[in-house]
């Protein structure tokens, strides 16, 4: 790998911010210098004023002085872009009421970058269009930042949380994790009310408070395979339907989410639960190939409903 001179002298900062120590040997070989060389390198740190503290002797390491706060962030340019493109995502996972805040951060990001940089991260803004999904929920980053908070320090949340039919109830949740899917943000924990392991759809959230009361959450509980198995809305109709297209075709027109998509006779076997059945057969429709419906019955009288909608619509004077 080749370094010039500024550009080392970088990468030993940057290895100092994000270790506690780093040994000299360390250095020498990730710099593929000689030890003599990185203390040349810890010496200009230190005449850039940056309180760089070194243990001499066999097995030697350097650390930046305890509480030291240091100078603005220096970023590559990838670095620099991935930060830029990230904060205009912030959409594209329902937190549109970060977009002033993320405004803010992304032209604090521009003040800190070379001029160079800076034009070149911007050229590439101009260049990406990112398009709101109709099926992202808007969420509250307030409510999200809450939530978060709890989660970190293990403590009780009360809510009003709004059910799919529209009544309201008293919560106390513990929470163990946050977590986003299928255009929605979910809290995962434990139900007081109900006794039991639930998942809570952040924009059915409302009078959240953040409780005294603690709890002690399970080790390397795993939200995404809990709300995979217990979705939010309970199932009523399990699906079994065969298209006569292969399960790369479908990409972009089916959703992932509580579905089992597998490549079967040349074409592809999809196995979901839903409670819509006419939203189901309307996709089905959708899909630019044959399809054959295995299960449930019910399914065929989704689409006998939705072609007579069809007919009243072609033959209406």
């Amino acid at each position: 790998m080749t370094y010039d001179p500024s550009l080392r002298v970088l990468t030993v900062l940057e290895l100092l911010q994000a270790r506690e120590e780093v040994t000299g040997a360390e250095l020498s070989r990730r710099l593929e210098v000689s030890p003599r060389t990185v203390q040349r390198y810890i010496m200009k740190l230190q005449d850039l004023g940056i309180p760089v503290e070194g243990r001499r002797g066999v097995g030697g390491a350097y650390r930046l002085k305890p509480g030291f706060r240091l100078p603005p962030l220096m970023f590559t340019g990838e670095e620099a872009l991935s930060l830029a493109l990230g904060l205009r995502a912030l959409k594209q996972l329902g937190l549109h009421t970060l977009t002033p805040a993320a405004e803010a951060a992304s032209a604090k990001l521009k003040r800190t970058l070379p001029h160079s940089l800076r034009e070149e991260v911007q050229a590439l803004e101009k260049a990406v269009q990112l398009d709101d999904s109709p099926w992202v929920v808007s969420t509250n980053a307030a409510t999200l930042a809450a939530l978060l908070r709890a989660v970190r320090e293990a403590q009780t949340v009360d809510i009003t949380y709004t059910s799919n039919k529209g009544a309201g109830t008293r919560r106390r949740v513990n929470v163990y994790r946050v977590m986003h899917v299928d255009g929605r943000w979910y809290a995962v924990g434990w139900c007081q009310l109900r006794q039991e392991l639930r998942s809570f759809r952040l924009d059915r959230i409302r009078d959240l408070a953040v409780l005294d009361e603690t709890f002690t959450p399970p080790q390397d509980f795993d939200a995404l395979a809990h709300v995979r198995a217990h979705p939010c809305s309970q199932p009523l109709h399990d699906i079994s339907v065969w298209l006569a297209c292969p399960p790369e075709q479908l990409h972009g027109f089916l959703s992932v989410w509580n579905t089992d998509i597998r490549a079967e006779e040349g074409g592809t076997r999809i196995r979901c639960q839903r409670e819509q059945l006419d939203f189901f057969a309307a996709f089905l429709l959708s899909v630019p190939c044959e399809f054959r419906v295995d299960s449930p019955p019910e399914l065929l009288g989704a689409f006998q409903r939705l072609g007579e909608r069809c007919h009243a619509l072609l033959h209406t004077d």
